[in-house]
């Protein structure tokens, strides 16, 4: 990690895996999926290096169902139905999360969510959780999104904020393309939700963490906010 990283105008987060951890309630919808074709449920942790994937990952891995499948589609809106049916039962935001929140507020550091999730499932989650962006751009909110680098442009315009002095914060190597497009500085974080075998070091990030505390303690510094 470089010894000092610059002085964020905003922060702006992928929500899957990085702000949120959501596999909780994706998992269940996954396994309510299997259950519905009476087999036996994966384990969760089997689930959870799927779901920055999408939904399409996980109908495969539930089903086995590639994307030519007859049914891969009409079985994808079947979880997403049930996933639909309570979107934030057990998802929580990272450790630590809610209080950067809190002190970003307060000191008036702008901070938004770009995510590559259908709005009608994202905007429940993030009232639920309380949660208050700047600014939220979803993946249908655009015609293109995540590796395309506009959504994360229109994320700081909404903000007020110039692309390059932004960080964007990710647990996939779409996001850090993204954000490298963008001219915004890469932050790429080790905990979300990694497949097995993925070379995270070989994303093109700018810099890597192994937890939500170490992002926090590094943005507060950079922000001058500890």
């Amino acid at each position: 990690m470089p010894a000092a990283l610059p002085r964020p105008a905003a922060l702006i987060f992928d929500l899957d895996g990085t702000l949120v951890d959501t596999a909780p309630d994706l998992a269940r919808a996954t396994n309510e999926l299997r259950q519905h074709h009476t087999l036996p449920a994966l384990d969760y942790d089997v689930i959870r290096a799927e779901v920055s994937h999408g939904g399409s990952a996980l109908v495969t891995l539930a089903l086995g169902h590639e994307l030519d499948h007859p049914e891969h589609a009409s079985e994808r809106t079947r979880l997403l139905e049930f996933y639909a049916r309570d979107v934030a039962a057990h998802s929580v935001l990272f450790p630590g999360y809610d209080a950067l929140i809190e002190v970003c507020e307060r000191a008036g550091l702008p901070w938004g969510i770009v995510t590559n999730k259908p709005r009608q499932f994202a905007e429940p989650l993030i009232a639920a959780l309380e949660l208050t962006p700047g600014c939220l751009l979803c993946a249908d909110d655009l015609p293109v999104k995540k590796p395309h680098p506009e959504p994360l442009w229109e994320a700081a315009r909404c903000l007020g904020v110039d692309a390059s002095e932004c960080w964007y914060l990710g647990d996939h190597d779409r996001d850090m393309q993204a954000a490298r497009a963008a001219g915004m500085l890469a932050v790429a974080v080790r905990y979300g939700y990694v497949r097995e075998g993925d070379d995270v070091d070989a994303w093109p990030a700018d810099v890597w963490f192994d937890t939500s505390e170490e992002v926090i303690n590094a943005a507060l510094r950079a922000a001058d906010l500890r």
